[in-house]
């Protein structure tokens, strides 16, 4: 084991008091440099990927299952993979790659929490970082020996997770037999099952304790947080309802608003279930083939400075008006039938002028980065916004995909990352599981362009293993990734267009409640 790294005992929780499941309250929502790109891909990508094309996004599930997954591929796709790894086009199985002004600072493996990395969040000198089994919080005062001070053990895909003040907040988003930590799986079709958001007190970051949970409808695939001084409110992000699930019935067409009072966080409840989708959203497919159904949000990102939010919902891409938290409220709607297949999260520029929007194309399961697929599936989408107030718009500029191909071995798409502040341009860093780590400039809307990037090779050549950099952040001066396999990376970048982002401090980030970085 790395010296750095501190063996922890792992901790279970349970909340002072259940608040989770109440059969008879009154539900809301039951209310009304690049490499070579090798020839290969073109050929590979006749197998896993065209079937799944095929087949259309709406039918995968977006991110990965409960653990990296493993699927056989054909032989001609690892012959393509072991050959572009012996011509150079691809770095060899897990071999570290990366561009001159990016480096390698170090790496965590996973320890007691086996489960998949999922998101990050920030305070201080600590980092939280998310798993399917819990969250692990690092000390991360000395960016190069990070230590990890706490894992704490709550199973509850996918375990998304914020901070605010001494309260952590996590997403459930797997059916489960109540909403304890010693919960197990149980099927979404049983009225007792539970799903929604926990709450932990972390004002001792050695012993988190587990305080309150809040049932949602459909359970919490993402959350974000709208912070004020006595409260605090989340907006709960989750799809995909079915007539069989009592607590998840269609329509779902919105998001569940939670408020929790920060000194009594046991109060904490859902206060409202607003629909942002009155004509049902994006019917998907036959209607938009390839594109998926809207049943709901994937993701929300606010910008509480300037009272706006994106939100990524599936087959619909959306700016609210929040300037009452309470009652968030679309002011514009897109779509794109051609290109995007599932709306998956959402970020602002520093200004708050432009949304890039993410394609997560098959789920985050298919490999999606070769030359089949091409470069403007399962990418970012570059917004404008134009004019003002209520009749501000959202203006499509352009698409941004990263320019290295992967193997048909390899999931890769876009996902989850975040602003670099860097002084006069818009610069981004964001993961692509498989595909690494991409910093990128669209300070130009219309020509984005990589100026960064860090990757592993395949996890394997001989099948499509589930890996790669789930999240990627940038925070006072370091990026943080957390790798689904791999465990927490930790990243810098050296270059004159980045180095402004240096002088800029934060006490606090979550990346789905955007600072003024200003």
């Amino acid at each position: 084991m790395d010296s750095a790294i501190l063996p922890t005992s792992v901790k279970r929780s349970t909340p002072n008091e259940d608040k989770g499941h109440r059969e008879d309250a009154v539900k809301p929502w039951d209310r009304s440099p690049q490499r070579r790109r090798y020839l290969g891909a073109a050929i590979a990508g006749l197998g896993l990927v065209a079937s799944l094309l095929a087949a259309g996004p709406a039918a995968a599930t977006p991110d990965p299952g409960d653990a990296p997954h493993s699927e056989r591929v054909t032989k001609n796709q690892t012959a393509d993979a072991k050959a572009a790894i012996e011509n150079g086009d691809i770095p060899g199985v897990d071999e570290i790659v990366h561009s001159d002004n990016v480096s390698h600072v170090t790496n965590i493996p996973k320890q007691d929490l086996k489960g998949t990395n999922s998101d990050l969040a920030f305070q201080g000198k600590y980092a939280f970082a998310g798993n399917y089994d819990g969250f692990v919080i690092y000390d991360i005062s000395r960016p190069k020996t990070p230590k990890i001070v706490s894992q704490v053990l709550c199973p509850g895909a996918q375990n998304d997770v914020s901070v605010s003040g001494d309260l952590l907040f996590l997403s459930t988003d797997s059916s489960r037999s109540d909403n304890s930590c010693n919960s197990t799986t149980q099927p979404a079709t049983e009225k007792s099952s539970w799903e929604g958001m926990k709450v932990f007190d972390i004002s001792d970051k050695r012993n988190p304790t587990y305080v309150a949970a809040v049932e949602t409808s459909c359970g919490s695939h993402t959350h974000t947080l709208v912070p004020e001084r006595r409260n605090v409110y989340i907006y709960v992000s989750s799809y995909a309802p079915s007539a069989t699930f009592p607590d998840c019935q269609p329509p779902h067409d919105g998001i569940s608003v939670i408020k929790v009072p920060r000194y009594a966080p046991e109060k904490g409840a859902v206060i409202d279930f607003p629909v942002l989708f009155p004509d049902g959203g994006n019917p998907g497919a036959p209607t938009n083939p390839g594109v998926s159904q809207t049943t709901g949000c994937h993701d929300l990102t606010t910008f509480p400075k300037l009272k706006l939010a994106a939100g990524a919902c599936m087959g619909d891409g959306i700016l609210l008006d929040i300037a009452d938290p309470a009652k968030p409220r679309v002011i514009d709607r897109v779509e794109d039938n051609v290109n995007f297949a599932f709306w998956h999260s959402a970020t602002f520029n520093e200004r708050g002028t432009k949304v890039v929007f993410t394609d997560e194309l098959g789920g985050g399961g298919a490999a999606t980065c070769n030359a089949q697929v091409g470069p403007d599936r399962g990418a970012d989408g570059i917004y404008d916004i134009v004019g003002k107030g209520d009749k501000r718009k959202l203006v499509f500029k352009s698409y941004y995909k990263i320019p290295r191909y992967q193997a048909d071995t390899e999931n890769c798409v876009a996902h989850n990352g975040s602003l670099i502040p860097a002084k006069g341009r818009d610069i981004m860093v964001q993961a692509w599981y498989q595909g690494g780590v991409s910093v990128w400039d669209f300070t130009d809307s219309a020509h984005p362009q990589e100026i960064g990037y860090f990757e592993r090779g395949p996890i394997s050549t001989d099948s499509m293993v589930g890996g790669g950099a789930w999240s990627a952040y940038y925070y006072n001066g370091y990026i943080y990734s957390n790798d689904i396999a791999k465990g927490f990376d930790v990243l810098r970048i050296d270059d004159r267009r980045t180095d402004s982002a240096r002088s800029v401090r934060l006490h606090e980030l979550n990346v789905q409640t955007q600072p003024d970085y200003r």
